[in-house]
């Protein structure tokens, strides 16, 4: 049986990621003057950090390859402030939202995840931080958006200081991670920036400490990452504590025909580098 805090992750995911890759962002940042579709995503995704340093971007994202981030940043900063970009990301997700799910009345989702939210962690946790500063929308469906943001950034700053206490740095991770779920490399790097060789080393690296072996995961590999996985699910349970059961569950029941039909029509869902299927996901839960 899934904690509460994996149970919950593919929905609110899911309600975030139609934010960056969807038409409707894609055509914000565009029309913002962004040069590609990566520096809108760098920008929108660490605008609530204000107009920081590529450094700052590279380490609270993890498992980008510092080059590629510096391709986007700090340029984008030029192009757009922080606030500007804040306030695109908010329209790019509200227009895709509203392709996808209509009129739907998501008040009621919509104060259960902003209750979950002012209850997520944000110690240690700077993109969890630096969105839950942020005002809450006045439209419930870009309250619900916000919230869900909050919740998933809390969740990957808690994965993130699990993977550092694990010792896996960010190339490392990605290449273990795509072994287990068995996902093709190429795409891998691409979406991450890192070159052949960088991922052949960490392999090799990996391959010393015993977690590979002739490219296959060992049993050492899977006991790792099931313990990556589990300390992640723990890290993110006060949220779901604070809510209470009761609660949990009618969100859970009300985001989860919005994961559904999201998960449908998202084409940025149908291949990513989290291997979140949602289908699969709501089928286990």
């Amino acid at each position: 049986m899934p904690t509460t805090s994996r149970r919950m992750w593919p929905l609110f995911e899911t309600y975030h990621d139609v934010t960056y890759f969807t038409p409707e962002s894609r055509a914000e940042t565009d029309a913002l003057g962004c040069k590609g579709g990566w520096m809108g995503y760098f920008g929108m995704r660490a605008a609530p950090l204000g107009a920081v340093a590529p450094e700052i971007v590279i380490s609270s994202f993890y498992n980008f390859r510092p080059s590629m981030v510096r391709r986007a940043i700090p340029d984008a900063w030029q192009v757009a402030s922080p606030e500007q970009f804040l306030e695109i990301r908010l329209k790019g997700a509200e227009g895709a939202l509203r392709r996808m799910l209509g009129d739907v009345d998501v008040t009621e989702a919509a104060e259960l995840a902003q209750e979950a939210a002012d209850n997520t962690p944000t110690a240690g946790r700077p993109l969890a931080a630096a969105n839950a500063i942020l005002p809450v929308p006045d439209k419930p469906l870009l309250k619900l958006w916000q919230a869900a943001t909050t919740l998933r950034e809390s969740r990957g700053d808690g994965h993130v200081a699990v993977l550092v206490a694990a010792a896996l740095d960010p190339v490392e991770t990605l290449v273990l991670f795509s072994v287990d779920q068995g996902l093709d490399p190429a795409y891998m790097r691409a979406a991450r920036g890192w070159s052949e060789q960088e991922w052949e080393q960490a392999g090799q690296r990996l391959a010393d400490r015993g977690l590979l072996e002739d490219g296959v995961i060992t049993q050492a590999g899977l006991d790792l990452r099931t313990d990556i996985e589990r300390r992640t699910d723990e890290a993110a349970e006060a949220p779901w504590q604070a809510l209470g059961q009761a609660k949990t569950d009618r969100l859970a029941e009300l985001l989860t025909p919005m994961a559904r039909a999201l998960g449908e029509q998202n084409g940025a869902m149908r291949q990513n580098p989290m291997s979140l299927d949602i289908a699969k996901e709501l089928e286990r839960l």
